[in-house]
C-alpha cells in the first residue's frame, strides 16, 4: 500500500472529518492503487475515491465504465467499486476467460450511474455522510463541480483538502521509498548510457535518446529530460536540441523517469573534455552547498534554516553572489511534493520524507550548473537514494 493510512487518520481528526475525497490523478493513485489513464494524460476525465473513517463504512473508487479494465488488472487495495457513464464490450460465453477478465465483467455488471457527479453524490450518501463533515480535494474537480456538490448534497460540509493530501503524503511509506530508491537508481544508469554515447559532433537529441530509452529498459516511464551543452546548459528549462558537442562543452542533466508511478529527479554536470578552471571552482562550491544541506537535515530543523545554510555554504565557498528562491523540494507520486525548501518556509521536517536537495546556477551565454540528489529524512540525518556522487565528471573524447 502506498497510503500512509495512520498519517491519514490523523490529519482527519485534527480537521474533524468524517470522510475526505480524492479527486486528483495523484490523490487517487495514493489513496487506491488506481492509476486512471484518461485522467493522467488529458484534464477533464474525472475519478474520485471516497475514503471513510473505521466504523462509519467503506473507502470506494468511483471510476468511469470505460477504466474498468485498469480497475481490473491493478493492484487497486480498494476492493468497492462504483461505476458512471456507459461503454461496451462483447464476451464470446464460449471464450475461456482469464482473471482479469472476469474481474473486468463483475465491473461491468454493476448497476452504474449516469454521470461522475451522480456517482460521487450517491457514494457519500450511501456511506452515510450526507450530515457530515468531508474533506475535498478541489484540485482535480472541473469548474463548477464543487457547487453542484454542494446543492445536490446541502447538508455535507465540505472542505478544501488538496493540502491535507500533500501533508499526508509528506512523509513517505516503506513501499513508497523502495520505489523512489529504485527510479533514482534507474535515473543515476540512464546519465551512465547518455554519457557513454557522449562524441564529437553527438546532438543533445543522442543523448537524450540514449537516457531515455535507458530509462524505458529498465522498466521506467520518461518524465524529465533537461539535457544541454555549453551555452545551451544555462537555459534552466531546456529541451533537448540538435546543438553538437563541441570540446570544452558543459552538459548538464536535470533529469529523471516514474517508476510504479513514483518520480526521479536528479542533477549532475560533465565536460567534454577538460573544463575550464572557473568551471570547478564553481561547481565545487554547489557540491558543498549540497553536502552541507545534507549535514544539517533531520526531523525537527526547519527548512528555512536548510536554505540559509545551504545558500551561505556556496557564497563562502566560490559563488559569492549566489541566489536562489528554493533549494530543493519533497518528491513521490508528485515531481513536487511538500515540504519547498525555501527561506518562508515554516515547514519542519519530518522523519520519512524524502526530498531533492539542490544548488542550480546559471550563468547565461556561457553555461549552467547543478547538483541535485533524492534523500530520505531519518532520525539520525539523512539516508542518500542517489549512490553516484555529484562531482563533475570529465568525459574524454
Amino acid at each position: 500500500m502506498l497510503l500512509n493510512e495512520e498519517r491519514l487518520h490523523a490529519q482527519m481528526a485534527r480537521l474533524r472529518l468524517d470522510g475526505i475525497i480524492a479527486s486528483s490523478p495523484e490523490n487517487v493513485t495514493y489513496l487506491s492503487g488506481f492509476w486512471a489513464l484518461p485522467q493522467w494524460i488529458r484534464r477533464g476525465p474525472q475519478a474520485y475515491v471516497l475514503w471513510v473513517e473505521s466504523g462509519v463504512g467503506e473507502p470506494e473508487v468511483i471510476a468511469s465504465t470505460a477504466t474498468l479494465d485498469l480497475v481490473a488488472d491493478q493492484n487497486v487495495w480498494i476492493k468497492r467499486v462504483r461505476r458512471y457513464g456507459a461503454f461496451h464490450i462483447d464476451h464470446n460465453g464460449d471464450a475461456a476467460i482469464d482473471p482479469v477478465s472476469r474481474r473486468h465483467l463483475e465491473l461491468q455488471a454493476q448497476p452504474g450511474h449516469g454521470d461522475a457527479l451522480s456517482a460521487l453524490v450517491a457514494a457519500v450518501t450511501e456511506a452515510g455522510l450526507s450530515h457530515a463533515r468531508v474533506g475535498i480535494d478541489e484540485i482535480g474537480l472541473l469548474p463548477g463541480h464543487l457547487e453542484q456538490l454542494k446543492t445536490r448534497l446541502p447538508n455535507v460540509t465540505f472542505v478544501p483538502a488538496a493540502s491535507t493530501f500533500r501533508d499526508v503524503r509528506a512523509v513517505k511509506t516503506q513501499e513508497e521509498i523502495a520505489r523512489l530508491s529504485r527510479v533514482a537508481e534507474i535515473a543515476e544508469r540512464s546519465i551512465e548510457a547518455a554519457l557513454a554515447v557522449a562524441q564529437q559532433g553527438a546532438s543533445e537529441r543522442d543523448l537524450a535518446r540514449a537516457f531515455h530509452t535507458q530509462t524505458v529498459q529498465s522498466d521506467a516511464t520518461p518524465v524529465l529530460g533537461c539535457i544541454g551543452f555549453g551555452e545551451r546548459s544555462a537555459l534552466m528549462n531546456v529541451q533537448p536540441s540538435n546543438r553538437t558537442l563541441k570540446r570544452g562543452d558543459v552538459i548538464r542533466f536535470d533529469v529523471g523517469g516514474r517508476y510504479r508511478h513514483y518520480r526521479a529527479d536528479i542533477a549532475r554536470i560533465a565536460t567534454f573534455g577538460e573544463p575550464p578552471r572557473v568551471v570547478r571552482h564553481h561547481h565545487r562550491a554547489l557540491v558543498a552547498g549540497v553536502e552541507r544541506a545534507c549535514e544539517l537535515i533531520r526531523p525537527g530543523m526547519r527548512v528555512a534554516d536548510v536554505y540559509a545554510a545551504t545558500v551561505e555554504t556556496v557564497r563562502r565557498e566560490g559563488i559569492t553572489h549566489y541566489q536562489r528562491n528554493h533549494v530543493g523540494h519533497g518528491i513521490g507520486i508528485d515531481g513536487y511534493d511538500v515540504p519547498s525548501l525555501t527561506p518562508e518556509s515554516n515547514e519542519i521536517l519530518e522523519a520519512g520524507m524524502v526530498l531533492c536537495v539542490e544548488t542550480p546556477y546559471y550563468e547565461l551565454g556561457r553555461w549552467g550548473l547543478q547538483v541535485e540528489d533524492m534523500i530520505v529524512v531519518r532520525a539520525d540525518g539523512v539516508e542518500k537514494l542517489t549512490t553516484t556522487s555529484g562531482d563533475l565528471m570529465v568525459v574524454e573524447s
